[in-house]
């Protein structure tokens, strides 16, 4: 890697560092949204970097859909336990339950939309002000569209017409009482600059970002995981193919790509050489409709 380059990934670490040092002094009751996937995982060494020597200052915490892969879940409690964080796991089963929630129905049902309700219901048991996620303005054009302290009303809600400025690296975390703000460190990143930052840094990953063996059901050119949490029809084509994941959501709505990867210098060249964002070849969920993020969004979803 070029001395060019490792400037580079400095540069964007330095700014993370900074926005992460500005939610600690801004906001009373941050959390880090952690799932176990690679943005966040990369959240969480830029917030280790930013405080050390000391333990993180805020808790890390789980939105569990009930649907996620295993191996996530492995991660997320291993890292938690080994950095000494404070987790916190709400599960959506749970706000199904207490609100009679309508699940989805068909062949993939996702939760992600009523992932909303438990998200909600968090920030307000814990009294959170800011939440800090590993959104990055590539991933979706919804993204896009966000600053990088962006407010939401007493609602939750997300207007995207009504977004401070930010110039100068200076962010604005004042909000009135009901109101929080959901800030992303990582923004101005790429999908290629978080792989290489992490090659750089030497971060370990769930074993699903690399290649492996998996039982997949051929979905409209996607390669869906085998799962309880997907409906099997006999007209189904099930295949075993060497996959990785490029992004960990919901395995009801996260399809895989055919891939030999076991490096992170092969995923590094396989992601360069993509023509297509992450999202857009491997979320069924981003599908339903053009603007199916941005709605998620307005509604109150990260």
């Amino acid at each position: 890697m070029s001395n060019h380059h490792l400037n580079y990934l400095e540069q964007l670490e330095a700014e993370s560092i900074h926005i992460f040092r500005e939610i600690a002094a801004q906001f009373e009751r941050p959390a880090l949204l952690f799932s176990g996937g690679k943005d966040s995982i990369t959240l969480v060494h830029l917030a280790r970097k930013a405080f050390a020597p000391g333990k993180i200052p805020f808790p890390l915490v789980h939105i569990d859909t009930g649907h996620n892969f295993q191996e996530a879940l492995d991660y997320r409690d291993a890292m938690a336990a080994s950095i000494h964080a404070d987790l916190i796991v709400r599960k959506v089963e749970d706000t199904i339950k207490a609100k009679s929630l309508t699940e989805a129905k068909g062949k993939f049902p996702s939760r992600n939309w009523l992932q909303t309700y438990t998200l909600l219901d968090t920030i307000e048991e814990f009294k959170f002000d800011a939440c800090i996620g590993g959104a990055r303005r590539d991933e979706e054009k919804a993204r896009a569209k966000e600053r990088i302290f962006s407010v939401r009303d007493d609602f939750g809600q997300w207007n995207p017409k009504l977004q401070r400025p930010e110039l100068w690296n200076t962010y604005n975390g004042r909000i009135n009482k009901g109101e929080n703000v959901r800030v992303f460190p990582i923004s101005n990143w790429t999908e290629l600059d978080i792989w290489n930052y992490i090659k750089h840094e030497n971060i370990a990953l769930p074993s699903i970002y690399f290649s492996h063996e998996r039982e997949l059901i051929v979905h409209e050119g996607q390669l869906v995981a085998l799962s309880d949490f997907v409906l099997r029809e006999s007209t189904d084509v099930i295949v075993t193919k060497r996959i990785r994941y490029r992004t960990v959501g919901d395995m009801t709505c996260t399809a895989a790509v055919e891939s030999n990867a076991l490096t992170l210098d092969e995923v590094i060249s396989e992601i360069t050489a993509a023509k297509i964002s992450e999202r857009g070849e491997t979320r069924i969920d981003d599908r339903v409709t053009e603007a199916a993020m941005e709605d998620r969004k307005k509604n109150g979803y990260f």
